[in-house]
């Protein structure tokens, strides 16, 4: 469990599933990309996958608590792992090449009154320490424009990754 004077770190668990759902909604309706029109069946289909994912393994969380107020969760973030095939390292290392254990940062969210105080980077400080820990290839996300300069300023880099922005379902 990481701490800092104002906040304790600690990993979600299965019966947490509503509260991570409830933060990646509410992150998809902050920006904009979630409208009120479908924000709650976007929450109950956030919070199914989320079951799903802790149930696997394929996800993990942490969750920002106030010192003074333990049962309040102010914020949190998580990784989906995945695998990939074998590719070359990043920066290129000789004579290696990466094994294609990645994870995805995802569902980055402080609550609106507990935001400005450092929680963000304090749950992305304890991501990249298990992602080291765990001896990761890669590690990435997607930054909202507010939350590029936190990143960056953690080493985290733009890098030529593209979207295909065409129709896939029929």
């Amino acid at each position: 469990m990481t701490s800092d004077p104002n906040f304790l770190v600690r990993e979600a668990w299965l019966g947490d599933a509503p509260v991570i759902a409830w933060h990646r909604a509410r992150m998809f309706r902050d920006v904009g990309e979630i409208s009120p029109a479908i924000f709650d069946d976007f929450l109950e289909e956030s919070r199914r996958w989320t079951e799903r994912v802790l149930a696997s393994g394929e996800y993990l969380g942490w969750f920002g608590v106030p010192k003074n107020q333990p049962d309040v969760i102010a914020g949190g973030a998580g990784v989906q792992l995945r695998r990939v095939g074998p590719h070359p390292c990043r920066p290129a290392r000789d004579g290696a090449f990466a094994q294609g254990r990645h994870a995805i940062v995802l569902n980055v969210f402080t609550e609106p009154e507990w935001r400005r105080r450092g929680l963000a980077r304090l749950l992305m400080d304890e991501i990249v320490r298990w992602a080291k820990k765990e001896q990761l290839d890669r590690l990435v996300l997607h930054a909202s424009a507010e939350a590029r300069s936190l990143y960056e300023g953690m080493g985290f880099v733009a890098t030529n990754e593209m979207r295909y922005e065409g129709e896939l379902t029929s």
